[in-house]
C-alpha cells in the first residue's frame, strides 16, 4: 500500500512515516501544498494523509484540485484544526475521513487500511481468495487457517494482488506500490518476489499476463 503523506512538520512526518513503514506501507512525503498537488495528479497512491495548514497551497485547495481532475484516491485529512467549519470545508472538497491532532498512530493506521479496503470495493475486513485470506484491518494473511509468514516485499505484493483479485495488476503499478520512490529497483525484482510467493501459496494462484502484469485468481 502506497501512501502520500502531506505534512509540513518535518519531525512529525518522520515519526508518522516510520510507523507506517513498520506496518509495510510505502511512504512518499510532501511538505508543501505545491509538491503534494503535483504528486497526487501524476503518481499512483493507494491513500493520502493530508494536512490542511500547508505552505504554498493549503490542503483544501490541493484536495479540490485533485477532485477537479477526477483523482479518486481516498484522502484522510490529518490536522490540528478541529473546528466544525474546517471539517465541513474538508469534506466538501472531497475528503473521505478526518482525524484531528493529537492522535494515536494505531488509529491512523486502522483508518488508512479501511480506506484502502473500501476504495478497492471490499465491504468486509477479511478478504478471501480460496483458502488464502487477508485481514485488511490487522494486515495479516492466513493460508488454510494458518498464519502465513511473509517478508515486507512479499506482503506488499500479495496485499496489492488480493485487494484486486481477479484483476490484472500492471507490473509498473506493483513496482510503485512495493518500493520507495528513490529505491534502486532491479529489472526482475518483482518476478523474484512473485516466484517466492508462488512457492508459499501455490504456483497456480498467481497468473502472469505477459506484457501486462499479474493476477491473483479466485478459482485456484
Amino acid at each position: 500500500m502506497r501512501v502520500l503523506l502531506v505534512e509540513d512538520d518535518a519531525d512529525l512526518s518522520k515519526r508518522i512515516a516510520a510507523s507506517l513503514r513498520a506496518e509495510n506501507f510505502v511512504v512518499d512525503i510532501a511538505r508543501n501544498g505545491e509538491d503534494a498537488e503535483h504528486a497526487g495528479l501524476t503518481e499512483i497512491f493507494d491513500v493520502v494523509v493530508l494536512d490542511l495548514g500547508l505552505p504554498k497551497i493549503d490542503g483544501v485547495t490541493v484536495l479540490r484540485s485533485w477532485r477537479s481532475a477526477e483523482r479518486t484516491l481516498p484522502v484522510l485529512v490529518l490536522t490540528a484544526r478541529d473546528g466544525w467549519p474546517d471539517k465541513v470545508a474538508a469534506f466538501k472538497a472531497g475528503a473521505d475521513d478526518f482525524l484531528t491532532k493529537p492522535f494515536k498512530i494505531e488509529e491512523l493506521i486502522l483508518r488508512l487500511r479501511a480506506l484502502v479496503r473500501r476504495a478497492t470495493g471490499h465491504a468486509a475486513s477479511v478478504i478471501a481468495c480460496g483458502d488464502l485470506s487477508f485481514d485488511a484491518q490487522l494486515g495479516t494473511f492466513e493460508l488454510a487457517g494458518l498464519p502465513l509468514k511473509l517478508t515486507a516485499f512479499e506482503w506488499r505484493v500479495l496485499s496489492c494482488l488480493i485487494l484486486r483479485k481477479d484483476v490484472i495488476v500492471d507490473r509498473r503499478e506493483l513496482i510503485e506500490r512495493v518500493y520507495e520512490g528513490d529505491a534502486d529497483v532491479d529489472s526482475n525484482s518483482i518476478e523474484v518476489i512473485i516466484a517466492r510467493l508462488r512457492r508459499k501459496i501455490g504456483a497456480g494462484r498467481i497468473e502472469t499476463e505477459r506484457g501486462r502484469g499479474y493476477m491473483l485468481r479466485t478459482g485456484q
